[in-house]
């Protein structure tokens, strides 16, 4: 006899219990079992050897994605074409053929798109088998989640430039990131469950004493420390890095204490770019008080200078008096010079930039920088073909080079190798944050190197300095590089100085590249010397100054009028009857400044013209240090003949 078929057995049960349950009798048992398995939170299946449903339960059928009704009696080939590729369906053949129960967590694919994960166990069963399945798609989706954020994680702390430590509770290290093994000098493998205080050392950086590492406060306290900037770290191989540390314990779900971790920043980059900042700062200072020197010493320079050119002027070839006159006036130049580097360095010179070919520049300027540097000192230039403009005042650019040079030959005093070098360079972001002062772009590199005695790194911390030099008494002023910086700060440029003892120096400036061809022209108004015509408004303040400036126009043919301040000047321009062809103006005077006078007295007399005068630069004239297009002019200490050509020049025009 054959067995009956079980789907009609099913059946048969089911529609028992439909009529048990329309009766209002109590369920079979059968119902009763029925029931219970669609309240499991697993889904049941029977497929039969033709892989028909024979049964499902209702959580089974929310796993299918179908209605049970769909399903039974179905293959599972109708209902999910291409399943026999599925990777699952191995699983149920060999349980289906071999009668060996399988287990697989499985990612099932939907004919809808679908997608879930179900943790799937099938067991032979006489009609078939049965599949009992679990979905654990959420699982699986925290699992990823987990996952992920492992991966991150472990990606974050590779690319961390802090360095990261773990730690059990005795202190043993658990793991490091790479950045900590280049701080410490310990691969992890070799620290793994090395107590952290034998690998390396805490000292305190201003006492040198032994502290206590950071995760010995956390394992005693069991508290999170704050960030400590005070604590220098000694690695592996006796090296010292001065470190900021903080540091958390680790806990689990129930708040037990699992270890520590704790995070070392390398603080040698920062300490630097602080010591660079205060640096600038301090040349910042000082810059502004030597620039108020120099304005008030070329007053002075004014006077004594202008009066013993006057007085050579006036004594006879052969008088007594000429060989001390001519002496004052000498000295009086020197001193001007040095007022000259104050002002450079101070940034307060008046520019005229022209756009420049720096290759052309070191060319015209090398048979002077040979002769400048001596026979022992061997001269070669590394010039970029097709470099870049730059807006810069010629005159500076070879002071700088002649700076430079002088301060090359000087660290060779047994002869070697001076080179100049040109080139196209583009600092980035990260020169410039490194480099105080620096703006990222396109630039002209020019570099002076020597082959010299170099500089230790205190030296080289202070070179710019006004006044500081290594030089014998007597054998140099200190301004030299001083001023170079001067220039190429005003410039808006850049200058780095690389050097180690023994092994030379290198100054590189950088100067902001000018989108332009570059003239190397330049043109300069000439004075016939015939004598001048017409009066003169002087408005300075100091004294001796504006006696001066009187004397020397009125020997040059000017009708003067002489005002100490702004009020004056005003009166004086109202009351005179006649015509004033030029106001000759102090840039700083008390009360209103010069530029400001200039424009209540041409609203007065709109034909006047205006010429300029300073000792330093001011911002009612200039801007960044050039002066502005269309003003005129002169620069304090001046010399009569000077005064009397630029004068006359501009009057001539």
């Amino acid at each position: 006899m054959e067995p009956e078929d079980p789907s009609k057995e099913l059946e048969r049960l089911r529609r028992e219990v439909a009529q048990l349950t329309a009766q209002s009798v109590p369920a079979s048992p059968m119902a009763q079992i029925g029931q219970v398995f669609d309240e499991m939170f697993e889904g049941i299946q029977i497929v039969d050897f033709d892989w028909r449903y024979v049964y499902l339960n209702a959580s089974a059928g929310r796993h299918s994605r179908r209605a049970r009704e769909e399903l039974i009696g179905r293959t599972m080939q109708e209902m999910y074409p291409g399943i026999e590729q599925a990777e699952v369906f191995a699983y149920l053949r060999r349980a289906m053929t071999e009668r060996i129960p399988q287990q697989v967590a499985n990612l099932f694919t939907f004919p809808d798109g679908h997608k879930g994960w179900f943790d799937i166990r099938i067991s032979p069963v006489p009609m078939g088998i049965l599949i009992l399945s679990v979905d654990i798609s959420t699982q699986k989706e925290i699992e990823e989640d987990l996952r992920r954020s492992r991966e991150d994680l472990a990606i974050t702390l590779e690319c961390m430039a802090e360095g990261v430590i773990t730690t059990d509770t005795g202190g043993g290290v658990a793991g490091m990131n790479p950045a900590a093994e280049r701080l410490t000098g310990w691969p992890t493998a070799e620290a793994r469950g090395q107590s952290l205080d034998r690998l390396v050392r805490f000292l305190n950086q201003e006492t040198g004493e032994a502290v206590d590492h950071p995760v010995a406060k956390v394992l005693s306290q069991g508290l999170k420390i704050g960030l400590a900037n005070d604590t220098v770290l000694v690695a592996r191989d006796g090296s010292r890095v001065p470190i900021a540390s903080s540091g958390a314990p680790i806990r689990d779900a129930s708040g037990r204490l699992r270890g520590a971790v704790v995070v070392l920043k390398n603080m040698k980059e920062e300490y630097e770019l602080a010591a660079m900042l205060r640096q600038a700062q301090k040349m910042e200072s000082v810059g502004q008080l030597a620039g108020g020197i120099a304005h008030d010493f070329n007053n002075l320079l004014t006077v004594i200078n202008g009066y013993s050119a006057l007085s050579l002027q006036r004594l006879p070839d052969g008088d007594a008096l000429r060989g001390p006159l001519e002496s004052i006036g000498e000295a009086g130049e020197r001193a001007a010079a040095l007022t000259r580097q104050l002002l450079a360095f101070s940034r307060k010179q008046v520019l005229k930039p022209e756009l420049l070919d720096l290759n052309e520049v070191v060319r015209r300027t090398s048979q002077m920088l040979k002769r400048l540097i001596g026979e022992d000192v061997e001269l070669s230039a590394r010039l970029k073909p097709g470099l870049g403009a730059v807006r810069f005042d010629p005159g500076q650019i070879e002071q700088i080079l002649m700076n430079l040079a002088v301060n090359a030959r000087d660290a060779m005093p047994k002869g070697g190798k001076l080179t100049i070098e040109t080139a196209n360079v583009e600092l980035d972001a990260e020169y410039a944050r490194t480099h105080p002062g620096a703006q990222a772009g396109p630039h002209v590199m020019i570099a002076v190197s020597d082959t010299g005695v170099g500089m230790e790194a205190a030296t080289k911390a202070r070179i710019f300095e006004p006044f500081f030099t290594t030089k014998a008494p007597g054998k140099g002023t200190g301004l030299g590089l001083s001023t170079v910086y001067g220039i190429v700060k005003q410039s808006g440029g850049n200058i780095w100085v690389y050097s180690e003892p023994g092994r030379g120096t290198a100054f590189k400036v950088y100067l902001p590249r000018a989108e332009a061809k570059a003239d190397n022209q330049g043109t300069k108004a000439t004075h016939s010397g015939a004598p001048g015509v017409g009066t003169i408004l002087v408005v300075e303040d100091e004294e001796g100054v504006r006696t001066l400036l009187r004397d020397v126009l009125e020997m040059g043919g000017y009708t003067v009028l002489t005002a100490g301040d702004a009020a004056v000047a005003q009166a004086l321009c109202a009351k005179h009857q006649g015509e004033i062809r030029l106001l000759l103006t102090d840039v700083v005077l008390p009360g209103m400044g010069g530029r400001e006078l200039s424009e209540k007295l041409v609203a007065m007399r709109p034909g006047m013209r205006v010429v300029f005068m300073s000792g330093y630069t001011d911002n009612a004239i200039v801007h960044h240090g050039v002066l502005e297009p269309g003003l005129h002019f002169i620069e304090k200490p001046i010399l009569p003949n000077v005064l009397l050509d630029k004068i006359g020049a501009f009057l001539a025009t």
